[in-house]
């Protein structure tokens, strides 16, 4: 599908990355000729017994999945497409994404915790295969109106660090837990802890299917987080809702996943619409009681 990048006025993102197992047998264990795979699962038996996670951190990391949902100025969701597919080489993905974010008119970027985690590994792999991006550290603005400034939301929102007030309170839960409140699937089949194993299993496709519908869930969340600004009504969020459920439909024949996002989906229960109304047993209209 093309899309008039003249139209695209936000890109909603997500990555998913895997350690290099290279670097983390020269970096954690120097002259133990550890393979590339040991080196991996030590380090993650070592943090799981250490602090409870086996995440290793982006920092020894390399992007495997982007998927990327592009919207036009009144949120409609116009595609949904994943980098460098079929090949998903991490260079390629890399160059893709910031080149694509500066082709595309430097459109506002969106995410959920992409400040913490997404960015940096991308701005890191980045320094790691020599791409260029001086659209994005745009070192020749003020400090508070550089690209990557924590602070500067027009240039990027991270959803987290909105509900978060940057950091003030914890997500628990994560994006998990928010898309679950508006009814939306969350983690399915996989999740974030899973696909470092996937990747060793070569299931490079079924990363980059659960990228797509982490994106698709933080499309969600920044609807909602659109009407919590005052940026959009209840009602044109639930417009826009029922036009994405149609729009993956259509597409579901071409990427199973869809499919098997929307066996998962549930209605948001809008609790300022009347309650129905069913007649009793006597014919007479009686209200429903409210759902939990």
């Amino acid at each position: 599908m093309t899309v008039d990048p003249q139209k695209v006025r936000y890109l909603v993102f997500d990555a998913e990355s895997v350690a290099d197992g290279d670097l983390v047998s020269q970096i954690r264990y120097p002259g133990q000729g550890l393979t590339a795979f040991d080196a991996v699962n030590r380090y993650r038996a070592e943090l799981l017994e250490r602090y409870d996670t086996e995440f290793i951190p982006y920092t020894f990391q390399i992007p495997v999945s982007i998927a990327i949902a592009k919207l036009d100025a009144e949120f409609n969701l116009l595609d949904i497409v994943t980098l460098d597919d079929p090949h998903y080489r991490p260079h390629c993905i890399t160059e893709i994404f910031w080149r694509g974010w500066a082709a595309y008119g430097k459109p506002k970027l969106i995410s959920f915790n992409g400040r913490g985690f997404d960015l940096p590994l991308l701005e890191l792999a980045a320094f790691r295969f020599g791409v260029s991006v001086p659209e994005w550290f745009s070192t020749q603005l003020k400090t508070w109106d550089q690209y990557r400034n924590r602070y500067n939301t027009a240039a990027h929102l991270d959803l987290q660090e909105l509900l978060t007030n940057f950091g003030a309170s914890r997500m628990s839960g994560g994006l998990n837990l928010v898309a679950n409140l508006l009814g939306k699937p969350g983690k399915m089949d996989i999740a974030g802890h899973m696909v470092q194993d996937l990747y060793h299993l070569g299931k490079i496709r079924e990363i980059n299917d659960y990228c797509r519908c982490d994106v698709l869930d933080t499309y969600f969340v920044f609807l909602r987080c659109a009407v919590l600004q005052g940026q959009i009504t209840l009602e044109r969020e639930e417009e826009l809702l029922a036009q994405t459920k149609l729009w993956l439909q259509e597409r579901a024949e071409a990427f199973p996943v869809y499919e098997t996002y929307l066996s998962q989906w549930r209605d948001w229960n809008n609790p300022w619409k009347p309650p129905a109304v069913a007649a009793d047993g006597d014919g007479v209209a009686a209200e429903s009681p409210p759902q939990p």
